[in-house]
């Protein structure tokens, strides 16, 4: 089996670089696509059209998206050969949502702010307490040494241009320990949107740079689940 991974704001295949390994050590093949998240000309369908490139002829992908990916996934599943979509610490969109509105309209600034008052910390934006807490030191100084990435605001601003959620099996994962989209935000997302629970597993926004082998695990075990 195939498993296509989208990443999050920045487009960069590396988030995943460590559960590709893990995926093909369980024997599968495993796609991690860069998005051209820098070009101020590209939005959610190029993302798309990245993704269908990357898919080529491949037939019954699993494909994850993470984060902001959530946007471009669905998109894919209405072009290529998607058995199923898993959703990762994702954002989910309604038809004619663009991510710069997915905000206001989740509650997502209030959510994140009652969460991290809750467990004692300023709740004011931190890229190292909200994404990076529980990334093991040698991973954060390789995603520093990197740079920030770059990320273009004109997917930002397009409309999720679908009228439906695809016809495709999905899956919601979410890490327990998400500091940016909390659980308890999710869990209430994603049930107001697409009548879905919310799995939970250990780990933080970045789970695939903190826990691959327990993700891979995870995502194996839906693959075969939906094959049975």
């Amino acid at each position: 089996m195939t498993f296509v991974l989208i990443p999050g704001a920045g487009g960069q295949a590396w988030y995943f670089h460590r559960l590709v390994p893990e995926l093909q050590a369980r024997g599968h093949d495993a796609v991690a696509v860069d998005l051209p998240a820098e070009d101020n000309s590209a939005g959610l369908v190029e993302y798309a059209d990245v993704v269908v490139d990357a898919i080529d002829d491949r037939t019954n992908i699993t494909l994850v998206a993470q984060s902001l990916g959530g946007f471009t996934a669905p998109l894919v599943c209405e072009r290529a050969h998607v058995t199923l979509l898993v959703m990762l610490n994702a954002m989910t969109p309604l038809p004619g949502e663009a991510p710069d509105t997915w905000w206001e309209a989740t509650g997502h600034a209030e959510a994140r702010a009652e969460h991290a008052t809750r467990e004692g910390r300023d709740p004011g934006f931190d890229p190292m307490a909200d994404f990076f807490h529980d990334v093991p030191q040698d991973v954060i100084n390789a995603a520093m040494a990197r740079g920030e990435p770059d990320q273009s605001m004109t997917p930002m601003r397009n409309p999720w241009p679908l009228d439906h959620w695809p016809e495709v099996p999905t899956r919601f994962l979410q890490g327990r320990d998400d500091r940016f989209f909390p659980l308890e935000f999710q869990r209430r997302v994603v049930k107001e949107r697409l009548a879905l629970d919310v799995d939970e597993m250990p780990g933080g926004h970045l789970v695939a740079l903190s826990r691959p082998a327990e993700l891979a695990a995870r995502l194996v075990a839906y693959r075969i689940a939906v094959a049975r």
